[in-house]
């Protein structure tokens, strides 16, 4: 009887030391490498780039460099704003260099691309600088998430404000990718429910130097305001110029969709003020977006914009997903992600929603004068919070597959 027990005894032993390394075994070659593809040169640096790679770093590092007992490794990459760029580089990164996930991405095309890559590989992606609708709408996929904002989020909740105010017609410039197109298709639905109308449209190239011919156009259209649904480089150069020609004068309303701190600061406040925008972070808020802010700023001797301080979130509770779950396999932590609770200084009323998207509240703010500025990088002051249900697309409205069960 004793030799039984013991025999059953060791033979449990045995069973639990095997189920415990196999559970050790899950993450994936015995490290956790996260790849962040970024614009890194170009109109979209500043916002994400070099910054976005320093956020990764930073909540890497204040995760204590291990999950699981596993080393944490980061690589990045450019990808120039070419999605075919951005595929090839993340099906190496995928197939030869053992990445588990890629994130930000500050480009549509390249998010949309990689995603498809993700299916194909069954890997996982953290978007938090790429902003079309589309990615969490028709696009959407288990193996993705849009963490920081999209297109919805900015447009309905800018334009609502706008609309509310007084400013009934609209004249869009766009730029001419699936990022801009998905921004003035959303701000444009919501002008036109509240009873608004759309006077007018033109599209530019991405990276364009010279708006004169645009701004001129939608000059002459005379409506109450003249909404830019592009981001980067390219909104710094269409408001300067809308400001040299006088487009803001008298009733007209200049309306920018996605402005960060880093198109902020490229303007100057001289030219900037007064506009009304949504964010998804706002660094003033309290005690702990301050905290996060100092130390960012610190690392980098810059403010982070929403998509820094998003990306900071989104990896941080990646990792903890795969702390919880005990893999790194992508579609069981993002399935992990689905069920925690998600409350930081960035994700304030937060869940993560079948559709991969990160409901959370915005903020509605306001760009401030030069004269109300307390210091550098002290650009906006709060007007609004707005709930993430009232901010996002609700799931009866989206056209995501994986909401209509």
């Amino acid at each position: 009887m004793a030799g039984h027990f013991l025999r059953a005894a060791g033979g449990a032993a045995f069973g639990l030391l095997i189920a415990m390394r196999a559970a050790q075994a899950q993450v994936s070659d015995d490290v956790v490498k996260i790849g962040v593809l970024t614009d890194q040169t170009g109109l979209y640096a500043d916002a994400a780039g070099p910054g976005a790679v320093e956020a990764v770093r930073m909540a890497i590092a204040d995760f204590g460099g291990k999950v699981k007992g596993k080393p944490i490794q980061m690589v990045d990459a450019d990808h120039q704003n070419k999605a075919d760029i951005g595929a090839t580089i993340a099906r190496r990164w995928y197939e030869q260099d053992n990445v588990d996930i890629i994130v930000d991405f500050a480009n549509s095309a390249v998010a949309f691309a990689v995603s498809e890559l993700a299916k194909q590989k069954n890997k996982a992606i953290l978007i938090s600088s790429a902003g079309s609708s589309d990615l969490t709408g028709k696009g959407c996929s288990l193996n993705s998430v849009q963490w920081t904002y999209n297109t919805y989020a900015l447009a309905n909740s800018t334009a609502r404000a706008l609309v509310h105010e007084g400013a009934k017609s609209w004249y869009f410039v766009t730029v001419d990718y699936a990022f801009g197109h998905a921004l003035r298709n959303d701000a444009a639905k919501t002008v036109e429910k509240l009873g608004g109308s759309v006077v007018g449209d033109v599209r530019h190239p991405l990276n364009s130097m010279d708006f004169s011919s645009y701004l001129l156009q939608a000059q002459s259209s005379n409506a109450d305001v003249i909404a830019f649904a592009n981001t980067g480089g390219d909104l710094a150069n269409s408001i300067r110029q809308a400001q040299e020609f006088g487009l803001a004068k008298g009733k007209r309303k200049l309306a920018a969709f996605l402005m960060q701190t880093s198109d902020i600061h490229a303007i100057g406040l001289q030219a900037a003020q007064g506009l009304e925008l949504t964010t998804a972070f706002y660094w003033d808020l309290d005690d702990k977006t301050r905290e996060f802010t100092a130390r960012y700023m610190a690392k980098t001797g810059k403010r982070p914009t929403m998509v820094q301080a998003g990306l900071y979130s989104a990896v941080t509770n990646y990792l903890k997903a795969i702390d919880k779950s005990g893999t790194d396999d992508g579609l069981k932590v993002i399935a992990q992600m689905k069920t925690m609770p998600i409350d930081d200084f960035f994700a304030r009323n937060a869940y993560l929603r079948e559709d991969g998207q990160l409901i959370h509240d915005m903020y509605l703010v306001q760009v401030k004068a030069p004269s109300e500025s307390k210091g550098a990088w002290d650009y906006e002051k709060l007007i609004q919070v707005i709930p993430g249900k009232e901010a996002f697309v609700t799931p009866g409205e989206s056209a995501c597959p994986l909401l209509k069960k």
